[in-house]
């Protein structure tokens, strides 16, 4: 082994490693980016299974604000819209109810990624906590709730836009 071929061994190690670094960065920041979830997003909830049956096929909708910090994500939400066997109705004002948001985002590389969000509702009465598991996208996130009220399940859906 010569001395020389030992530095220049080690400075193309270096120089290799520094060029996948830089491309692997690349590859995470440009063609792979967490989704972007950050801003105003309405979701509706359809409870499917519950224990209290006049909650079977209940809908509700809520307005939220999330932000990310790296692949977590936090925010709140408020209820506007209601419509179960007690009637319709839309919640204005003080009639909402507000929930914090906590969660993060599962980032797949060969799939489409998830974002888990736990959401605790301080309703009208008692604080409630739900739990969404969403297939993240764009401008749209589809999946599944579990709610502790009433051991309430179902299919949710998010958007951008209003209902």
């Amino acid at each position: 082994m010569s001395f020389e071929s030992f530095w220049a061994d080690i400075l193309a190690t270096l120089i290799g490693g520094v060029i996948l670094a830089v491309l692997f960065f690349w590859f995470r920041e440009r063609v792979a980016p967490l989704p972007k979830v950050t801003g105003r997003w309405y979701f509706e909830v359809r409870t499917v299974e519950t224990a209290y049956k006049p909650y079977e096929g209940m809908i509700l909708r809520y307005v939220a604000m999330l932000w990310r910090e790296g692949s977590r994500v936090g925010g709140t939400v408020e209820k506007i819209y209601e419509n179960s066997s007690t009637g319709e109705r839309d919640f204005v004002g003080t009639k909402r109810t507000r929930g914090q948001v906590e969660g993060y985002i599962e980032k797949s590389y060969f799939g489409k990624d998830r974002l888990l969000l736990h959401v605790i509702e301080v309703g009208h009465g008692r604080e409630s906590t739900n739990f969404y598991d969403l297939i993240a996208e764009e401008n749209e996130m589809t999946g599944t709730f579990s709610s502790m009220v009433a051991n309430q399940s179902g299919d949710v859906r998010w958007q951008r836009d209003e209902f």
